[in-house]
């Protein structure tokens, strides 16, 4: 009888190899607790990036953002721009958001090649440290009018200057201004230094809603510049005349303090830095900071996409399309249920969008007038009115600069609803001259056959039924006639073919 030994369960080795690995997890989790202590002790800042449009969806993300960094305790929260401008209601909440929240925020225009145009501007203005990397650029910050304006015509003319009599008496004292008495040349000297000493006047706006934004925006980002000790005087020129800046420039004008290559170079040089919050001074610590990115999330993204005037464009293309095919064919549910989706997806868009009222209603007429092509065919009149509008109100739609309809979708959507009025101006066309298949006129030219031999009054097999039949001619069962009459219920008919022709030869 063979015993197998039993191997220990414990050896030696495996001991040996359990308390290392223990061991090793105690010594890891140590590390890591110290890590995190460290951290603490020496703070965090929060990275938020903003590289598109300012709207709704960008101002909701930074708001969220500077949330988190008051939670989690971050010494500064940094926001990498680069933006060519956006909406301005957006823009003030963000300011808002900035000017009341209790972590210092640096904006920061980045990477290389970025830029801060329009809004971007007064967020630099706003925050409470500006910085740029080289090779970046800031201004052109000049409101232009959003939302489509007035009624045509309605708009406020440019008020003339008044006259003055004072004015006018002064200026005929001057000399040189009376005809009789020529001005002498040291008078024409001295009148020529005090028109070369005169300055430009400052872009003012031609109506007076021009001048209420821009005077407006003027007092506002002035009031900025004022808060943290900018320049307010280029921040006057960069709205009234959209002047630009490069970073060197930005910073020797005293519009920004920092131009740093990255972060590690932005937190090196803003280390110790005084900066003016809601409470008070502060004195900045960020010499050694863990950074914590916050990136746009899926629903940042979603709201940037919708909102995007391109898609919102298209969401109301296919809004409108899938109304007029339910519309067409009640019951179909589909284009019924995605067209009322999609035009409230639109419609949620253009509450956030500069939108041109008078191009949105150029494009509801539009797509009126090629429905109507349809319902009721002009022979291409009511259609080709109707892409002209249509195409019109496109390009009218969006009024902003940045956030116009891209030419090539507007003119794919036009050739894609030229094409659909062609189709159906054709085939309504080849209806008008196609055979009648309902009533008494499909009847005529139908075939027949014969039940029974006869002439004058007889039966006929018609589509399957037994008809009443009159003919002049003698008919033999099982022959094929053709209808050429209807009389009430009786149908008249004659011979097809050679039987006719006999028939013709053989009549007297």
């Amino acid at each position: 009888m063979i015993v197998k030994r039993r191997r220990h369960l414990y050896h030696p080795i495996t001991l040996l190899s359990l308390v290392c690995l223990l061991l090793g997890a105690f010594l890891g989790w140590n590390a890591l607790a110290q890590q995190n202590v460290a951290q603490q002790e020496r703070g965090s800042a929060l990275v938020m990036t903003l590289s598109d449009i300012i709207g709704p969806a960008t101002s909701d993300y930074f708001q969220r953002g500077l949330e988190l960094a008051e939670e989690s305790g971050a010494e500064v929260a940094v926001l990498r721009l680069d933006t060519p401008g956006g909406l301005d209601s957006s823009m003030r909440d963000m300011i808002s958001a900035m000017l009341a929240s209790p972590v210092p925020v640096v904006v920061y225009v980045a990477p290389e090649g970025a830029r801060a145009a329009s809004a971007g501007t007064y967020l630099i203005y706003a925050s409470h440290v500006a910085a740029m990397a080289p090779a970046t650029h800031l201004g052109s910050a000049t409101p232009v009018q959003l939302g489509g304006g007035g009624l045509p015509g309605l708009d406020d003319e440019p008020e003339p200057p008044e006259d003055d009599p004072a004015q006018d008496e002064a200026s005929d004292k001057q000399p040189g201004n009376d005809e009789s008495e020529p001005a002498t040349e040291a008078e024409q000297g001295e009148n020529g230094k005090q028109e070369a000493s005169e300055q430009p006047e400052k872009r003012r706006g031609d109506t007076a809603m021009e001048r209420k934004v821009l005077e407006d925006a003027v007092s506002y980002i002035r009031s900025l510049a004022e808060r943290h000790g900018r320049n307010a005087e280029w921040a006057e020129d960069a709205v009234r005349e959209a002047h630009n800046l490069t970073a060197r420039e930005a910073l020797d004008q005293n519009v920004i303090e920092v131009v740093a290559r990255d972060l590690d170079d932005l937190f090196t040089q803003i280390d110790g830095r005084e900066v003016v919050m809601t409470d008070g001074k502060r004195t900045l610590s960020t010499g050694d900071l863990a950074i914590q990115h916050f990136d746009p999330d899926w629903r940042t993204r979603l709201l940037a996409v919708i909102t995007n005037p391109n898609v919102a464009y298209f969401l109301m293309i296919l809004g409108f399309y899938g109304l007029i095919f339910e519309l067409s064919n009640p019951g179909s549910l589909v284009p019924g249920t995605i067209g009322i989706i999609s035009l409230l997806l639109a419609l949620f868009a253009f509450q956030v969008l500069p939108v041109n009222y008078a191009g949105l209603a150029l494009i509801v007429v539009g797509m009126g007038l090629i429905v109507g092509e349809a319902m009721m065919p002009s022979f291409g009149i009511l259609g080709i009115g109707g892409i002209i509008a249509f195409v019109i109100g496109s390009v009218m739609l969006m009024d902003a600069d940045t956030l116009n309809i891209s030419i090539p979708l507007i003119g794919g959507v036009a050739l894609v609803a030229a094409g659909i009025m062609l189709w159906v101006v054709t085939r309504f066309w080849g209806l008008r001259r196609s055979r009648v298949r309902t009533g008494q006129e499909e009847l005529l030219g139908s075939e027949a056959l014969v039940l029974d031999d006869f002439q004058g009054k007889g039966h006929v097999r018609l589509h399957g039924e037994r008809w009443n039949a009159r003919s002049d001619h003698a008919l033999c069962r099982d022959q094929i006639v053709k209808v050429v009459g209807v009389d009430g219920l009786t149908v008249v008919v004659e011979p097809v073919g050679s039987l006719a022709d006999n028939d013709e030869e053989n009549a007297p």
